[in-house]
């Protein structure tokens, strides 16, 4: 009896030991402070098994047997996401766990600039490491009808409609992720922008508010002046007087543009070209960014109804055309004061 008593002792101590040890190293760095960042994948469809052996293929030191249990005690073994992370340095086991179960992928990042035109969002894509290429070989309209189902019947072409910002994307993700991500988010704020209009601009729907901030977008890198850029052209409109605004010149040149505008380029008849067709063009010109949409929909109350650059990125204003020509032949001309 003295014996079995022992035993017993014996097996409760070890088994007390065992849990203390199996909690001490589930806590530990898996790799110290000064170690490089190991990435690693986990397949779709892998179990907990199939995890520890990627990890192990990927060079991270974790004991698999040991994770297994982890996981398993946890309740979590079925809950691992398949995706690429990475391991950083001081990571323990548990908290390498966490990343696999809440799905916390390494993250890559894609900036697309304000004023940028689709196509130029296209080359950026197209060029991106670490992202899935397929939309590389669909056209501009075929890649609309994956974005947005009703895209091709509502659009004429997907210039416009994808906002301009920095996208997190787990390395390996579909680049159709980041196309649905900025449409999604233009939606968003024009919808916002758009509540918050002002009274009595002459556009009858969201679109049109898109189109004039694409604009904006274009004529100005002053975000200061965006409002009173937005202020003449909304005059204008009103008013039945062409836009005439050269960046809607130059998009309706597309490849012919060298960068330069001539005369003729002017007195050349595209559906973006306002000197000659009234009223806005048919699509936007461009991504607009938050500041243009807000210029587009709450525009400067002003009654200048034109402006001319100063050659330093600051535009005059002025309120008729007289004083508009003395504008030009001091600032374009180098014309007295």
């Amino acid at each position: 009896m003295a014996l079995i008593k022992k035993l017993i002792v014996t097996g409760v101590i070890v088994s007390v030991a065992a849990v203390g040890g199996f909690q001490w190293w589930s806590g530990q760095p898996i790799t110290g402070k000064d170690s490089p960042v190991i990435p690693f994948a986990i397949a779709q469809g892998s179990g907990v098994a199939g995890a520890a052996q990627q990890m192990a293929t990927a060079g991270i030191p974790v004991n698999g047997f040991l994770f297994g249990v982890l996981a398993r005690v946890t309740g979590k073994a079925g809950q691992i996401k398949a995706g690429s992370y990475e391991l950083k340095p001081e990571t323990t086991p548990r908290r390498l766990l966490t990343q696999l179960v809440r799905g916390e992928f390494a993250q890559e990042s894609l900036t697309i600039i304000e004023g940028w035109t689709f196509r130029q969002m296209r080359q950026a894509v197209d060029a991106a490491p670490n992202l899935k290429h397929e939309t590389a070989k669909l056209s501009d309209k075929e890649l609309l009808a994956k974005v947005v189902p009703e895209g091709a019947a509502k659009y004429a072409t997907p210039e416009g409609l994808f906002f301009p910002d920095t996208y997190l994307f787990a390395k390996n993700s579909s680049d159709l992720q980041i196309y649905k991500q900025a449409h999604e988010m233009m939606m968003k704020r024009l919808k916002a922008a758009w509540e918050k209009r002002e009274p009595n601009l002459p556009y009858t729907e969201p679109y049109q508010a898109l189109i004039m901030a694409s604009l904006v977008e274009k004529e100005t890198g002053q975000k200061s002046e965006r409002a009173m850029i937005a202020g003449v052209f909304v005059n204008r409109l009103k008013t039945g007087m062409l836009l005439q605004t050269d960046p809607t010149v130059i998009y309706g040149m597309g490849d012919k543009y060298d960068g330069k505008i001539r005369k003729k380029d002017l007195e050349t008849d595209t559906p973006y070209n306002t000197y000659t067709r009234a009223g806005l063009p048919p699509t936007p010109i461009a991504l607009p960014g938050v500041q243009s949409l807000a210029a587009a929909l709450s525009p400067a109350q002003t009654d200048a109804l034109y402006f001319v650059s100063r050659g330093d990125g600051t535009s005059h204003f002025s309120v008729n055309l007289n004083e508009h020509n003395k504008a030009v032949n001091q600032y374009q001309r180098g014309g007295s004061k």
